[in-house]
């Protein structure tokens, strides 16, 4: 059993799904069309996307959890997930579950690395990615990505040589085609009050807060700590961190330990004070009451039900 929530490279991630349609490059890119069912393990415990992942609805509604937070995918919604995001997918009465028709494109790091593409520019100064990973696609939005889908997949199904390169500069400018549409999207909600170079570096700092808490949150629980590595004061920090996300610096920390919590209580035999020992709780009681405080139940009742 798991320790804690995975990291999942994309071999494993395209193992989760009992695939009817499946095109790949290796391990390192696959486009898959699958039907959602009760039995599927694909992301149904929070686990970290070691890869670049794009999840398309094409019919039914299912509910993902993305960072802490909750979204529901319907028909035409696109959910866009980059390296280190942590999703799940939250099970659904067996109606939603059965018309549930999914399509992904998921690329490794490394495969991307090796073409010729902008990453920074695509998703590093987009917060909707990590704060707001879905968008509902329009008309000339659902042409457009079908057009370079349809098109892979017949480069992937033919003999040409070439097949890496030509899908990797396929995915190249679909990934800066998607990234247009997110910064479109993210450009009608930006309030016409906040400046763009502010809102940039305020975005920026943010995910180096978010980037720091996924790295330090089992050991590390003061925002002070996360401001001196910053070299900003804690009364900055939170006051920058709730202007972007609308949730306290503590909260965010919270809730990425009761999530560590949580998973290590679900998905591991390790005794209660082995995981207040991992996650640097100075005793059991401690522990207990934290749990407890932010969650209704003991860790006990938690892992019980």
């Amino acid at each position: 059993m798991q320790e804690t929530f995975q990291d999942i490279s994309l071999r494993e991630l395209r193992k989760l799904v009992p695939q009817e349609d499946v095109l790949r490059l290796g391990d390192d890119f696959f486009i898959m069309d699958a039907r959602y069912n009760e039995k599927m393990e694909f992301l149904r415990y929070p686990c970290r996307i070691d890869a670049y992942i794009s999840i398309f609805c094409v019919s039914g509604e299912l509910d993902v959890e993305a960072n802490l937070n909750v979204f529901t995918m319907r028909k035409n919604t696109l959910l866009v997930c980059t390296p280190g995001n942590i999703v799940r997918v939250i099970r659904k009465d067996n109606s939603c579950l059965e018309k549930m028709e999914f399509t992904v494109v998921a690329c490794s790091v490394s495969y991307l690395s090796s073409i010729s593409i902008d990453l920074k520019k695509v998703f590093d100064e987009r917060l909707d990615v990590f704060m707001d990973p879905c968008l509902t696609l329009g008309e000339d939005s659902l042409r457009i990505c079908g057009m370079y889908l349809s098109l892979c997949k017949t480069i992937m199904n033919s003999d040409l040589s070439n097949l890496r390169e030509s899908v990797g500069a396929l995915s190249s400018s679909l990934f800066y085609s998607v990234g247009g549409l997110m910064e479109k999207e993210s450009a009608v909600l930006m309030s016409p009050e906040d400046p763009t170079s502010a809102s940039t570096r305020r975005t920026a700092l943010f995910q180096h807060f978010m980037g720091l808490l996924n790295k330090y949150h089992t050991s590390q629980r003061s925002v002070g700590f996360y401001a001196s590595l910053m070299g900003l004061t804690p009364k900055y920090l939170s006051k920058l961190v709730r202007q972007v996300s609308g949730r306290s610096a503590p909260d965010w920390i919270d809730s990425y330990v009761i999530l560590e919590a949580r998973n290590m209580l679900k998905y591991s035999d390790l005794e209660v004070k082995e995981i207040a020992f991992r996650l640097n709780f100075s005793d059991t009681s401690v522990f207990h009451k934290f749990f407890k405080s932010r969650t209704g139940q003991t860790p006990g009742e938690y892992r019980r039900c």
